[in-house]
């Protein structure tokens, strides 16, 4: 049985930090590509950033990129996120995603497994 378990969501003030994680379950690293995606009510899910199934160099969304950093550790299948300097605009439901490796759909929203969500939200 696949399991993405969130956690480290949280409500912030703008400047501040969240840290994010993600424990993988009955999902192997090695076949998978690994997603953090994020929805807001009323709007579809968007794509945050990814790490492919082999490299361990991640990818971002344009308006996270120097703010966000994606990480895993293989030995614990454990991702994480680590975010920084957040705006009201970073407010969400947070998902941890999982996408079947060389489907080209690595920098996208599309996923085949995600997790319940841990909820971030940014006021002021």
């Amino acid at each position: 049985e696949v399991q993405l378990v969130e956690s480290g969501g949280g409500s912030v003030q703008p400047g501040r930090s969240l840290r994010l994680s993600c424990a993988v379950s009955g999902l192997p690293f090695s076949t998978y590509d690994m997603k953090w995606v994020r929805q807001v009510p009323g709007k579809g899910i968007e794509w945050v950033s990814s790490l492919g199934s082999i490299s361990d160099t991640p990818y971002y969304q344009d308006a996270v990129k120097g703010r966000f950093t994606m990480s895993r550790d293989r030995a614990t299948n454990t991702l994480h996120l680590q975010m920084k300097t957040l705006t009201p605009e970073n407010t969400a439901m947070y998902y941890c995603a999982a996408v079947r490796r060389w489907s080209g759909e690595l920098l996208n929203s599309k996923i085949d497994f995600r997790g319940q969500g841990t909820q971030v939200t940014i006021y002021s």
